[in-house]
Formats: structure tokens, sequence, C-alpha cells
């Protein structure tokens, strides 16, 4: 009985997490995305450099909180993949918080993908900001 008490309890928890992150991530997601200015995409990588040439407690800092909250969004876009929710969108997003090697590589590469584009400019429109450049 104990068992069965915490496989159901187990399920209540897994299907709570799943409502609240697919709510969160129909409200969280389109809010970054219309934080992110229109050429975003273009000089993030000269504010990469430029970040890291600041105070060395600062970049550590800064450092961890993006590299935290990019982890956070990047496991929450991969649990979307299977669980509702903006899953690529989500990814796209704590991946471009994230300092990692190759990451401005790959971001390219996704960002060229015109299904992604046309997603993240269609969540702007309707916010009324303007679309993102990406070239």
């Amino acid at each position: 009985m104990n068992g069965s008490l915490s496989v159901g309890l187990l399920l209540t928890w897994l299907g709570t997490l799943s409502v609240v992150t697919f709510i969160g991530s129909l409200l969280v997601v389109p809010w970054l995305i219309l934080q992110m200015p229109p050429d975003y995409f273009i000089r993030h990588r000269l504010e990469v450099m430029e970040r890291h040439r600041r105070h060395p407690v600062v970049t550590v800092l800064m450092f961890c909180v993006r590299n935290g909250v990019g982890f956070v969004l990047l496991t929450a876009g991969i649990a979307m993949l299977l669980l509702p929710g903006q899953g690529i969108l989500t990814m796209l997003i704590g991946f471009s918080l994230m300092d990692l090697p190759g990451k401005h590589r790959l971001l390219e590469k996704v960002l060229e993908n015109s299904k992604v584009q046309r997603s993240l400019n269609w969540i702007r429109r309707k916010g009324g900001r303007e679309d993102l450049i990406f070239n």
C-alpha cells in the first residue's frame, strides 16, 4: 500500500509540474522574446566580449547567474519536448543566455532556420514589437 501511495503521489507531482511548466512557458517565453532588442542576436557576441572585461568578481557572478537561469530554461525546454509547452523556443532562450564554448556557432545555425525566425517574429508582432534582425 505504501508503494502505491508513493507512485500516486509521484504521478500527482509530475502532473502538477507539467501544468505549471506549460502555463509558465506560455507566459515567460513570450515575455522574454518581447524584451529582446531587435538587434539582440547581432550585438550579443560583442556584449559577451565586453562583459568578460569587467571586474573579475562581477564577471564570475554574472557567469553563474546567466548560466543558472539558462540551464533551468534549457532543461525546461528539453522537458517540454515531451510535456506540453514551447520546448524549442524555451531551449533557444536558455541556450542564448548561457556562456558556453561553441554557443555562437550553434545559435547562428539554429537561427538560420526560417521556421525559428518566423516563430520568434510572430510573437514579437503579436506584442507590438519590431521583428528581430538575424543577419
